[in-house]
């Protein structure tokens, strides 16, 4: 896939840089400012940073993003993306695994988390799992981990994920987002992130 400037700007909001995967497993502008509305005015810790898409969302309505990526080379292309867009004195980059204990010592204090576990290399067809989870780290591991650290949470999962697997997790929210009549994702809120709880929808 050759990638123009125009179908990055289209889907994240300005030239910024990316590659195939990062393109393909960024979250668009449209559901990334909706999401980072509920996160207004708190420090944030985001995993599995990318190429910073979303980073940049938070980030513009956010007090602070520390943001872990564990590839260098994703990490280097949300780098560049946070400068273009001006926003680098409210994001600290980690590099690390998330999982790991010690890898956030050095962190600012954050008070609520956004997750985006990729799940690329399982493929869009293949049955994501979240119990035994397919993604990348673990979404169950990821979540549990994060819930520990605050209890406002919210972990962006694939549609194609049964929902059947979310029986037993702390009361949430369930949003359902579209464009048009296309399932693209869920997103799970938890503590005051949370605006109701059980299934709601986003649809643009």
């Amino acid at each position: 896939m050759t990638l123009s400037r125009q179908q990055i700007r289209a889907k994240f909001g300005d030239d910024y840089i990316a590659n195939d995967r990062t393109f393909r497993m960024g979250i668009d502008q449209r559901f990334t400012s909706r999401i980072a509305e509920r996160f207004a005015g708190r420090r944030v810790l985001e995993t599995c940073t990318g190429a910073g898409f979303t980073t940049i969302a938070l980030a513009r309505r956010v007090s602070h993003v520390v943001t872990v990526e564990i590839d260098p080379e994703n990490q280097a292309q949300a780098r560049r993306n946070v400068a273009k867009a001006g926003l680098e004195d409210r994001v600290t980059f980690v590099t690390g695994d998330v999982l790991e204990y010690g890898t956030l010592d050095q962190s600012p204090p954050f008070d609520a988390a956004f997750m985006d576990p990729d799940w690329g290399e399982s493929g869009l067809e293949h049955l994501c799992h979240f119990r035994n989870s397919s993604t990348h780290p673990p979404a169950d591991v990821l979540l549990e981990r994060t819930l520990g650290l605050t209890p406002d949470v919210a972990i962006v999962l694939p549609p194609v994920t049964d929902v059947g697997e979310f029986a037993g997790l702390p009361t949430h929210e369930r949003q359902h987002l579209y464009f048009g009549e296309c399932h693209e994702l869920y997103c799970l809120f938890f503590g005051r992130l949370s605006r109701s709880s059980g299934k709601t929808e986003l649809r643009l």
